[in-house]
């Protein structure tokens, strides 16, 4: 469930240039980098015979162009990001396919040559560690591992019965199938989905930028029963790579925080092919649902590494959409640390990621900043003119040495 080296944790260091960003988003066709109007919609999308399958469709229709997000709890969760260049695309579902064993070309978006990108994410494992046993075998993780959960053996609870079209919202709660622990008696594994009408930031901490081009993901880890006493919970997410190469993984900092007390660096993931897709997401994690910074547990990214040649759980959509054959990279996530806030406190913890097509959102610097660096800038810069245009300016005093003939 690795790649030959095992799952890379800590953090990564990633070099992006500006030249390489730049380059990935202007030669991007212009109807999908950002259209100023899009109607967005959701919908459950029932089986053959009415009964719900979890299989949750975001569609986001501009002048020129639609993107589709495809979720769904079938097998380990997943989605689906798919942009197409024309506003006339429609989401195709062969039931009787997808849920057999080959699934292969049960799940389309047609017509097919409109499709500019294409891509998905899989929710594959939820990692636990005891961050007391920090022995010299696990120095690169954040303590001893235990068994991890597989999230393809969570089951799921009917997305319909959460289906929120006013906010443009649906919840996935899953619980463990085989538990003989009972760590998941009182507790649940929660994948928070939301779409946008607008642009915008959510009420809630980290305070992601959005626009009408991405959904929110929020995964919140809730009243299960840790195996120690200072456990620390990591998720795996895996993607698809665009041919051979895994999508870029980028560190973003600023000198703002106005959004994420005490947290000045943004996470990217990115892919390669153009028009691009995009993963955001601010490395921290709360404690409590307050979600205030008290309750902030820093949250640390691998490097992605490929996972050519080991076992990866099938996703059904993602299986029926690309074939059996697919480049499939990977990257953890851990959150919190031995010291300070984490899961044991209320046995609570929440995270979220932006998901998009087109041109990542970007923070502006606040108003607060850019006063400080007028200040700090233009305060020596009027003090240098001032006293030049003193010295041009300002009185002159002449000598009384009188001249001898």
């Amino acid at each position: 469930m690795c790649s030959c080296e095992g799952p890379r944790w800590g953090w990564g260091h990633y070099a992006p240039t500006p030249i390489l960003l730049l380059s990935l988003l202007s030669a991007a066709p212009f109807g999908l980098l950002g259209e100023e109007t899009r109607q967005v919609s959701l919908e459950v999308i029932p089986d053959q015979v009415g009964s719900p399958q979890n299989l949750l469709h975001i569609r986001a229709v501009g002048t020129n162009s639609t993107l589709h997000y495809v979720w769904s709890s079938l097998g380990p969760p997943a989605v689906l990001l798919v942009a197409t260049n024309t506003p006339y695309s429609n989401l195709s579902v062969n039931w009787s396919r997808l849920l057999s064993p080959e699934p292969d070309g049960g799940l389309m978006v047609l017509p097919k040559d409109s499709i500019q990108f294409s891509s998905a994410l899989v929710f594959t494992r939820l990692f636990e560690f005891d961050s007391t046993n920090t022995s010299d075998a696990a120095a690169k993780l954040p303590g001893k591992p235990y068994p991890p959960y597989s999230l393809a053996e969570f089951s799921w609870n009917n997305i319909t019965d959460s289906l929120d079209p006013a906010t443009l919202s649906a919840t996935f709660r899953g619980h463990l199938t085989h538990d003989p622990t009972r760590a998941f008696a009182n507790g649940s594994l929660v994948f928070r989905v939301q779409a946008f009408s607008r642009s915008g930031r959510p009420a809630q901490p980290p305070h992601l930028l959005h626009t009408m081009d991405t959904c929110q993901l929020e995964v919140v880890l809730v009243g299960a029963s840790p195996r120690g006493n200072r456990s620390i919970f990591g998720l795996e997410v895996a993607t698809l790579g665009q041919g051979p190469d895994c999508p870029l993984m980028l560190e973003q900092r600023s000198i703002d925080d106005e959004y994420a007390p005490a947290v000045f660096q943004l996470d990217q993931l990115l892919w390669g092919t153009l028009p691009t897709g995009f993963v955001q997401w601010r490395p921290v994690a709360f404690s409590q649902k307050q979600g205030n910074r008290e309750a902030s547990l820093p949250c640390q990214a691998s490097p992605i590494y490929s996972m050519l040649g080991y076992f990866l759980p099938q996703s059904p959509i993602v299986r029926a959409f690309f074939g059996s054959k697919n480049n499939f990279c990977a990257f953890n996530l851990t959150f919190g640390a031995s010291t300070g806030p984490g899961y044991w406190d209320q046995y609570y913890l929440s995270w979220s990621m932006l998901l998009g097509m087109g041109t990542p959102p970007e923070d502006a610097l606040s108003l607060l900043i850019l006063g400080i660096m007028v200040v700090a800038l233009g305060a020596p810069g009027f003090m240098l003119l001032a006293g030049g245009l003193f010295l041009l300016l300002g009185p002159k005093r002449y000598s009384e040495y009188q001249p001898i003939n």
